[in-house]
């Protein structure tokens, strides 16, 4: 692996210095050295919409970094029926350590760049440095803060405000490299009418109308069906009831 020695990044492999997950995610708890030990083994790659990333009860044999794009993750019913659970981002770390089978369902909703490494490389890793098993654990209970604020969204909010709520979740996470500053933002919906329906628990129809709401009161433009530009972000946090 060729290393570039500079007064910023002495030590640091090529593959990982550009990385978000280096700089945000889990991969900055580790030293010059163990990067260079993980870029060793790791490999980028990216996926396509669509592609089932991990099934339920599959065998897990390696975790990722989420590099760019947006990761579905579902969980589904004996008769077959499935219900969207959550959304990954960059710099976020798909996989569940420790633990032989997946119990969820993980899907690329977008065009998923992932840098992949084995379990049992990453595993051992943890042992061998707490700060890693920190930044995993800090990782792992922010996600259980976002699940219990979505559980307040999906219980409690009017339609409205679960639509909005999806929109500004979507505006500040889609974009790792966004200024927390910035007001204003566009993307693409990493999600069809029908999934975000069955994300909020809302028909397709009521998605529609509030979208639609959302555009003539000057909160959104929509463009194409699927690219959103979002003219402010505090009047729709606003109108996301938080």
């Amino acid at each position: 692996m060729t290393v570039r020695q500079d007064v910023h990044s002495a030590g640091i492999p090529v593959l990982c210095q550009s990385c978000e997950a280096r700089h945000r995610g889990v991969c900055g708890a580790l030293d010059p050295d163990q990067l260079v030990g993980l870029a060793k083994i790791s490999s980028k790659h990216t996926i396509e919409p669509g592609v089932e990333l991990i099934g339920d009860a599959e065998t897990v044999d390696s975790y990722s970094n989420v590099l760019s794009g947006v990761v579905k993750l579902t969980k589904s019913l004996s008769d077959g029926r499935q219900q969207i659970v959550g959304l990954q981002f960059a710099p976020d770390f798909l996989g569940r350590p420790f633990k032989v089978e997946s119990a969820i369902n993980a899907e690329a909703a977008t065009a998923v760049s992932l840098c992949s490494f084995p379990r049992a490389s990453i595993e051992r890793m943890m042992r061998e440095s707490p700060e890693l098993e920190h930044r995993l654990l800090k990782q792992t209970l922010n996600e259980l803060d976002e699940a219990r604020d979505w559980m307040v969204t999906l219980g409690r909010k009017t339609a409205a405000e679960k639509v909005a709520s999806f929109l500004l979740m979507i505006a500040r996470n889609i974009d790792p490299t966004l200024d927390p500053a910035t007001n204003a933002t566009s993307f693409e919906l990493p999600l069809t009418r029908a999934d975000i329906a069955d994300f909020l628990g809302l028909t397709i129809e009521t998605v529609s109308r509030q979208l639609t709401r959302l555009r003539t009161d000057g909160l959104i433009r929509i463009e194409n069906n699927r690219h959103v530009t979002v003219t402010s972000l505090t009047r729709l946090a606003g109108r996301s009831g938080a």
